[in-house]
């Protein structure tokens, strides 16, 4: 997603239409999956040597737009209906609607557990959302010695409401879990992981207004930055993340039926 492939940026109005298009968009997409109001496309060839994009979209009844994007940025939350998560914070604000974040989640074993470090951009467009993020590095949040270090290409959600307390959830991602796994046994988990992931988020989304209730219901540094206490993180401190600078680390003799068990959504 970076400009040039070298320069870290913070993502601007072109970068969220691209993005919006691409979800919205059914050229060059192959349905994969279709069943219980959740869809699944990808982009590319599932034996190929890189990873796919995948797309999936969701329709959610009685949860507004604003709701499902309140559920996406709250990491306090996430802690409640994200069973693969291990750890995830911020580091860092970039601008007010930019930050750079850590996250961590389980892998099936044998398989090493993975993280991230990202730069997320938001923009509310008054009844609709957007959230992206692609991988960054930061120089005091190195690849960790008992992680993988797995790397977003391109990751993010549209959020659109629908009218009458509902919504429609796209996620969009394209993912290199890093490691030894083969592209092709990652594309196919890819397909079965997405529908898993959507109706995990669907269902927090219906459970976040009570627990925002009891949690600080007034505190939402994503809808006002005034509240926002992260300390400041220059552009010149980070640089992109490329898949390739990464160490190859050996998971072979995984059966793939195993890897269907995870249901991560970056």
């Amino acid at each position: 997603m970076s400009r040039g492939g070298e320069m870290v940026y913070i993502p601007d109005d072109s970068d969220f239409s691209s993005f919006r298009d691409q979800c919205e968009s059914l050229e060059g997409w192959h349905c994969r999956y279709n069943k219980a109001g959740v869809t699944v496309w990808s982009q590319g060839q599932e034996e190929s040597c890189t990873v796919q994009k995948i797309k999936t979209r969701i329709s959610c009844k009685d949860v507004p737009a604003e709701t499902l994007y309140d559920v996406l940025h709250d990491t306090r939350y996430r802690k409640k209906w994200d069973s693969n998560m291990i750890e995830t914070y911020d580091i860092g604000r970039l601008t007010v609607n930019a930050d750079v974040g850590y996250y961590s989640w389980k892998c099936p074993s044998p398989l090493k557990n993975r993280d991230f470090v990202t730069l997320r951009s938001w923009l509310p467009l008054g009844n609709d959302y957007m959230i992206i993020n692609y991988s960054v590095k930061h120089p005091k949040y190195p690849p960790r010695k008992d992680f993988v270090r797995a790397v977003s290409l391109q990751t993010g959600y549209l959020i659109k409401a629908n009218g009458d307390g509902a919504c429609t959830l796209y996620y969009l991602t394209q993912v290199d879990p890093r490691g030894s796994l083969p592209k092709w046994v990652v594309n196919r988990v890819s397909q079965f992981v997405a529908p898993k992931a959507m109706k995990k988020i669907y269902k927090a989304g219906l459970k976040y207004p009570e627990w925002k209730r009891r949690h600080d219901p007034e505190y939402k540094p994503w809808v006002y930055p005034e509240q926002n206490t992260l300390p400041s993180v220059s552009l010149a401190e980070l640089s992109v993340q490329h898949a390739d600078s990464l160490e190859n680390i050996d998971e072979t003799g995984l059966p793939e039926d195993h890897l269907s068990t995870s249901d991560h959504e970056a």
